[in-house]
């Protein structure tokens, strides 16, 4: 079935408002549906992976968080995937985290009082603020029941280490001091809670489900390229707010400077023009502010290429994670993703 037609049945409540409040992304406004797509994908990739016989005392944490496997010969391989019990759940894995990413939405644009998100108004617009708020705690909720339905308890705790990730990046937006905003690694560190995490953790969390331990290397490595990918795709996400327009993106352009934010394109320009320095720590609340900054962003020759060299940094991390496991027609697709992350216009 559909990804779309199966989501909307799972938030389906018994309160209208509520239930087309929580649908309106499902419905209407699709989105990329990366996040799905990655566990789908991570899903085969990791179905060709043996897992690792560990000798060591499995009394051990790192040995622990797999997944009871009900096939035949007990192992999951390519052949006898699709269809089984472990197939289902990591699908179910990714509708919730799509549920965790939308509801992470109808809350930002609260927060952000952003008028557009997907191309089409934002929940809290076409309903009111506090039906917004519930429809995301909702979908927060209903994530959570069917998380608990995966059997699994480990993915269970990296699922809810995601959400406390996402909060935290959150109110590190809204409280950091002059000093961080200013700082790459602190830049970097908001972009991990609030982009990178749910996805690293997301894809940890589907190769425990396909049966491999906590600390076999094919979990690390999905979580490695989940990280990686997670930052190209945040990195790449803040380069378009200033080269793609508004109608392109589906949400308003120069946003992030909008909300005194400032990303990779321009503290890379503060380092080249330091009076860009005062603008940023500030979060450009003086009027001229927005268009100094932009003047001096358009007018380095290295601010631009800096951020798209650390997007693609972050895309071939993302591609030596993946080469650490076995070979596959899905883990060849995942490759070619790690590309059209960096490389796409929207």
């Amino acid at each position: 079935r559909p990804f779309s037609d199966s989501i909307k049945e799972l938030v389906s409540t018994d309160q209208p408002v509520l239930s087309m409040a929580a649908k309106h992304f499902f419905q209407k406004r699709h989105g990329k549906r990366t996040r799905p797509v990655i566990i789908q994908l991570m899903s085969k990739a990791v179905a060709a992976c043996e897992p690792e016989r560990l000798v060591e005392d499995r009394g051990r944490w790192e040995y622990s968080g797999a997944s009871i496997v009900d096939v035949d010969g007990g192992v999951v391989t390519s052949s006898n995937h699709q269809g089984s019990d472990v197939w289902r759940k990591q699908g179910q894995l990714g509708q919730i985290v799509e549920m965790i990413h939308v509801a992470s939405l109808i809350h930002d644009d609260v927060l952000d009082e952003a008028d557009t998100r997907r191309g089409g108004e934002a929940v809290h617009k076409l309903y009111s603020n506090k039906v917004a708020v519930l429809a995301g705690d909702y979908l927060l909720a209903r994530a959570s029941v069917l998380l608990a339905r995966l059997e699994n308890t480990a993915v269970v705790q990296i699922m809810a280490t995601a959400l406390e990730s996402l909060v935290a990046g959150e109110i590190m937006q809204l409280k950091s001091s002059p000093e961080e905003l200013l700082q790459m690694e602190s830049y970097l560190r908001k972009s991990y809670y609030k982009t990178a995490s749910l996805i690293c953790y997301a894809c940890r969390s589907t190769a425990l489900l396909g049966g491999h331990a906590y600390g076999s290397t094919v979990a690390t490595a999905c979580e490695e390229f989940g990280f990686h990918l997670g930052l190209a795709f945040q990195i790449q996400d803040d380069i378009l707010d200033f080269t793609a327009a508004a109608d392109v993106l589906g949400k308003p352009a120069l946003a992030d400077m909008s909300l005194g934010l400032s990303t990779a394109p321009i503290l890379y320009a503060a380092q080249e023009f330091p009076h860009l320095q005062p603008l940023v720590k500030r979060r450009f609340k003086k009027q001229g502010d927005k268009q100094t900054a932009l003047e001096a962003l358009y007018k380095s020759k290295t601010a631009m290429n800096k951020a798209k060299n650390l997007a693609k940094f972050h895309a071939q991390k993302a591609a030596d994670a993946l080469l650490r496991i076995p070979q596959s027609d899905a883990r060849d697709a995942l490759l070619r993703l790690t590309y059209v992350v960096i490389t796409r216009k929207k």
